[in-house]
């Protein structure tokens, strides 16, 4: 094989963050390598964007797809940094100029009452591996956990994610409750039309159902939920008023359209339990002041429910050799996403930002692969002012390391024949659109 002399980057996660600054550093004369830990690269986009978002899925897919495709990307899949290599083994052993961890936020936050894990799959869930069961379960071949769903559920958290896990309890209660009536309905058009349309053209409200619905119960007010972000910069009185009458109308509509209720200013303290099992949870009430939550003393309440899912929001998942700081990657500037005390190790995208907005994780990647490109590598100056450049042999022995990995998982290269491969089974496909 064939290369010529330059920069050889490995990047952590093939998602939004990770195909984005892979095919920027390509772009400009890098050679990337790009682990992944999954057979598809597609991250949230897949397992944690709600199926019905069928469009938007399928171009974000499309869009990782092209720039992985890049000719300088060796894209290596099922290879999990970790378990299977190890940050200090591709930095000192295989040689990679610079190394990019992209890896997402997967790991759902700790939800904050004391013995909560111990009620996981009984009364409890956190929010990403339920997601994901909802998105795959319809698979012939699934093979993750199943989750029961109950009716009179509670969901603890706030923002976008929180409103799609409240969808999913909604639309798989009615789905089913309709079911045992005979009336079989698809996922996707009761999530496009919303629960009361489609009961009216079956001659059915919602009460007829005999369901409860969900409740979403969240710490600050139903005009705090960040489900319309705040500008940059200082913001008058009236300008914050207007975003939070959008935030307000978003909530209100969806509550209409999928017939859940809200519970704001609170937040959980205990567990209730029966033998071993949760059966609710204790609140203290809130309020809000100065932008910070205050708890109401003397102002405890309980809310019975079969099941508790948490939707309080995802972090980076700790990885080995790796500096963290709280929750997030140790990172000594967000904007260059330099890792702290790592001179050739950066991160970027949600592991960075600890958010999961697809354009605020792309852009972050794109500025990260610039500062990377133009201020530590250099690659439009002098070749003898680039740090950290490779011989061709050096980076000839990687890309020869990289397909004897490719080739151990049973990838040959040939990214498109790959992806056609493990694509899974869309639900559209099955049910019609």
């Amino acid at each position: 094989m064939k290369l010529d002399s330059g920069h050889f980057i490995a990047v952590v996660g093939g998602a939004c963050a990770g195909s984005e600054a892979a095919f920027q550093l390509a772009d400009r004369g890098a050679y990337v390598a790009v682990f992944e830990q999954n057979s598809l690269p597609y991250g949230k986009i897949e397992g944690g964007l709600p199926k019905w978002h069928v469009k938007l899925r399928d171009k974000e897919e499309a869009k990782i797809d092209a720039k992985l495709n890049h000719p300088r990307v060796f894209y290596v899949p099922n290879v999990r940094l970790g378990v299977d290599v190890q940050a200090q083994e591709l930095m000192e052993e295989w040689g990679f100029s610079l190394m990019l961890l992209a890896s997402g936020a997967w790991r759902d936050r700790p939800f904050p009452v004391a013995g909560i894990e111990a009620y996981q799959n009984r009364g409890f869930y956190y929010q990403n591996a339920f997601v994901d069961w909802f998105n795959h379960s319809h698979e012939a071949a699934y093979s993750g956990q199943t989750y029961d769903i109950h009716d009179g559920a509670l969901v603890v958290g706030g923002g976008l994610a929180s409103l799609d896990v409240a969808k999913i309890l909604m639309l798989e209660t009615t789905a089913r409750a309709l079911a045992d009536r005979g009336i079989e309905v698809n996922i996707l058009q009761l999530e496009q039309k919303g629960i009361p349309k489609v009961l009216e053209e079956h001659g059915l409200t919602f009460p007829d159902l005999g369901l409860k619905g969900c409740t979403l119960v969240y710490r600050r007010r139903m005009e705090d939920m960040p489900l319309k972000s705040l500008p940059a910069g200082d913001l008058d009185e009236a300008q914050l008023a207007k975003i939070q009458e959008v935030r307000k109308r978003i909530l209100t509509n969806a509550m209409e359209k999928y017939c859940f209720r809200f519970q704001g200013l609170s937040r959980p303290v205990e567990i209730l339990d029966k033998e071993g099992r949760l059966t609710g949870l204790v609140f203290e009430r809130t309020r809000v002041e100065n932008g910070r939550v205050v708890p109401v003393a003397d102002s405890r309440f309980t809310m019975e429910t079969p099941l508790v899912i948490s939707s309080i929001g995802s972090i980076p998942e700790a990885l080995p050799g790796i500096p963290c700081q709280g929750e997030l990657f140790h990172v000594d500037d967000a904007e260059t996403g330099r890792l702290g005390g790592c001179e050739r190790i950066f991160a970027l995208g949600n592991a960075v930002t600890g958010r999961g907005n697809i354009r605020e994780s792309e852009k972050h990647a794109r500025e990260v692969a610039r500062h990377i490109a133009e201020d530590v590598l250099h690659l439009d100056g002098d070749v003898d002012n680039q740090p950290w450049r490779l011989t061709a042999d050096q980076n000839r022995v990687l890309a020869e390391r990289l397909i004897q990995l490719q080739a151990s998982v049973g990838y040959d290269g040939d990214y498109t024949a790959w992806v056609a491969r493990h694509q899974p089974v869309r639900l559209e496909s099955l049910v019609g659109e």
